[in-house]
């Protein structure tokens, strides 16, 4: 199966360079500088979006929101008008899983098949081949198309019909933002009482507090750095979309709901260009503190995005 993929920022730019170094992959982006990264790295530019979508098997898809993917598939100049029966699209996108069923709908009546398949683990996990891969959609076509999720990484796992996936998708973000703000409130509570973020790295990391922030958010901490390269108001939307799931499921979402608000106050603070990481500052200032960084979040946000 021929692939082609289209949306190579972080996380895309990511998954190609994996693919690429068991397939060839065929590449599109608006912004041609991607795509040059991308030759570079092995890949093989398309000249368009439609272009691709003609010529491969497998169209993959990475934007920042499912009203991006609607229109690359139906807006004008999109490709489902050049897509035929038997292809597949598989969305990595961290999106809304209702436009992704109606999205589904519409492709399945050109006997076109789609997959969401969004993954945790940012850039770094694409590089090491240890994202975690959430596939929704037709079992066999999952199946037919394992393969591919192999050569992104071994952590890939059927989670139901269309949408499933980027339903576990926001809950994986929801309970990790849950455990950041509660890492860094902690943090700062400690500070304030004496303790160093060296202490508290060994010890919360050798005891039941140990999470995914306390092992790669809070060592960076330490050494005066930061870790995240992804922005917060793609963070927030995430939430936001988890939320609403949650209301409309009618399940309490308490936790989910105070991440949520906290993530809207530090969008509103710190604009839209805002890191996930500058909530530590946002947390640190609500505290009366400092964690003794001898830079800021804000001002290294360019060597992070």
């Amino acid at each position: 199966m021929k692939v082609g993929y289209i949306g190579l920022g972080i996380m895309g730019g990511a998954i190609v360079r994996r693919l690429a170094l068991s397939r060839p992959v065929a590449v599109f982006d608006l912004n041609p500088a991607l795509v040059a990264q991308q030759v570079a790295a092995g890949a093989v530019a398309a000249s368009g979006a439609q272009d691709l979508a003609a010529s491969c098997d497998v169209i993959m898809l990475c934007v920042p929101r499912s009203e991006n993917v609607s229109q690359i598939l139906f807006g004008e100049g999109g490709i489902a008008e050049m897509l035929k029966p038997g292809q597949i699209v598989i969305d990595q996108t961290s999106g809304d899983p209702n436009v992704t069923r109606a999205l589904a709908v519409r492709l399945a009546e050109r006997d076109v098949v789609m997959l969401d398949a969004p993954v945790s683990g940012g850039a770094a996990g694409a590089a090491q081949g240890t994202l975690a891969i959430m596939v929704g959609g037709p079992r066999d076509t999952y199946d037919a198309v394992t393969p591919i999720f192999e050569d992104i990484s071994p952590n890939h796992t059927h989670c139901g019909d269309i949408g499933a996936g980027q339903v576990l998708k926001l809950l994986n973000n929801t309970m990790s933002t849950c455990n950041r703000i509660a890492m860094l409130e902690a943090l700062a509570v400690g500070v304030k009482n004496g303790l160093t973020l060296d202490v508290m790295n060994r010890v919360l990391n050798a005891g039941g507090a140990r999470s995914a922030p306390t092992e790669r958010l809070l060592p960076r901490m330490v050494e005066g750095g930061f870790e995240a390269t992804f922005a917060l108001a793609l963070m927030l939307k995430d939430l936001n979309l988890a939320t609403s799931l949650a209301v409309a499921s009618g399940a309490p979402f308490q936790s989910g709901q105070l991440a949520r608000g906290l993530l809207q106050t530090a969008s509103n603070h710190f604009g839209p260009d805002a890191n996930l990481d500058d909530i530590i500052e946002l947390i640190a200032d609500q505290a009366g503190t400092s964690f003794g960084q001898t830079w800021s979040a804000r001002s290294h946000s360019q060597e992070r995005t």
